[in-house]
């Protein structure tokens, strides 16, 4: 079985969030998930359902603050134990290209 998730915590703050995330992000080191962090969450990858949502609540549990929000959408594929980038290369395969565009590159080259 392969377990995705997306995970966004959100102190309310002030001032930047970046060192309250970091502090969610280093607690997820402490279990037994692939991770990796984007702009906008960070996207996990267990064995098991049990293992994600532990490693969630720990995120959440490491931010510090008067009041933290949490985001977790999970994809709990029950019959399949296809990595989470397999979702990705069949995006690839239909569209014969990255699915991803060059909309930096063009805003920086002018």
């Amino acid at each position: 079985m392969t377990v995705t998730g997306f995970l966004a915590v959100s102190p309310a703050t002030d001032r930047g969030m970046a060192p309250e995330v970091a502090k969610a992000v280093e607690a997820l080191e402490s279990f037994d998930i692939a991770y990796e962090t984007t702009p906008m969450g960070t996207i996990l990858e267990a064995d098991d359902v049990a293992e994600l949502f532990a490693a969630a609540q720990a995120a959440h549990e490491a931010v510090d603050g008067d009041r933290v929000g949490t985001f977790l959408k999970v994809d709990d594929k029950r019959t399949s134990d296809a990595p989470a980038s397999a979702k990705v290369e069949s995006v690839e395969r239909e569209l014969g290209r990255k699915p991803a565009s060059d909309y930096r590159d063009s805003r920086t080259s002018s």
